[in-house]
Parts: structure tokens; C-alpha cells; sequence
């Protein structure tokens, strides 16, 4: 048969992988699972942090004297302040506090510090840490509403 071309009976054997190609696999298997280990954390935290602070829970004014505005914080330096709001002449006042991102915001706060205000604000609730501010309250605006 000159026609037909000649067909060997051997048959290759299938390669076996070799040690070292086993112990890259598994190498790169525990790399990839260590990545997801740290990085689904730092994601799912970053995400938090992002809908906490973007996302506004309620918004307002609240009105009375300011009593104190302070910068302060170990690692994260932040503007907080208490405003002192009395119902009635003679009660006892009722403490805000409120966190103020903006230093020119604190800044015309400073400037009041003692007088009548209004301070408009906004809460995000979930803050996960005091780096963002001691409060969920951010005063966003500022203006004077006595002599």
C-alpha cells in the first residue's frame, strides 16, 4: 500500500507536570489568595468611608452661641466646636456638638466665637473613625444672627 502513508503504533505518554512547575502553581494560588485576603478589606472599607461621608443623612440649622471651636486630634486634626442653644432665658443651654471640615468655615466660627449664630449642617451617620470628625454633625455654613 504506497498509497497510504505509513501510521506508527506508538502513542505519546501524556507529560506529567514536574516538581517545580507544582510548587509555582500553588505558589501563585497562595499569592492570589493573600491579595484577596488584603485587598477585599481595604475595598469594602474604602466603599464605607466613601458612602459615609458622601451620602447625607439629614440636613439643618441650629441657632445659639457659640461656645467653643477647637482644633484638635492626635494623628487627624480636626475642627470641633460646641454651640450652646437656650429655649428660654434662664434654662439650661443644650450642647451641640459639631465637627467642621472646611478651615474657612471654622475660621468665620472662630470669628463668632461668643455671639448668636445659625449653623447649617449636614449628619452622615456610620463614620467609621473619629479621623473624619468626633461627631456625625459637619457644619457646612455659618452665619450671624444677632447683634
Amino acid at each position: 500500500m504506497a498509497d497510504t502513508p505509513e501510521t506508527t503504533e506508538t502513542e505519546e505518554a501524556p507529560e506529567t507536570p514536574t516538581a517545580p512547575t507544582l510548587v509555582r502553581k500553588v505558589r501563585n494560588k497562595a499569592l492570589i489568595a493573600l491579595l484577596i485576603l488584603l485587598l477585599v478589606p481595604v475595598v469594602v472599607g474604602a466603599l464605607w468611608i466613601w458612602t459615609a461621608l458622601g451620602y447625607t443623612y439629614a440636613m439643618g440649622e441650629r441657632a445659639g452661641y457659640i461656645q467653643k471651636i477647637s482644633k484638635k486630634g492626635w494623628l487627624c486634626k480636626t475642627w470641633e466646636g460646641e454651640l450652646a442653644m437656650a429655649n428660654l432665658p434662664g434654662t439650661m443651654p443644650q450642647i451641640f456638638t459639631f465637627t467642621v471640615r472646611s478651615d474657612s468655615v471654622a475660621h468665620v466660627i472662630e470669628q463668632n466665637a461668643g455671639k448668636q449664630v445659625s449653623l447649617t449642617y449636614e449628619q452622615h451617620r456610620g463614620v467609621p473613625t473619629s479621623c473624619f470628625g468626633e461627631t456625625e454633625y459637619f457644619v457646612t455654613g455659618v452665619h450671624r444672627t444677632g447683634l
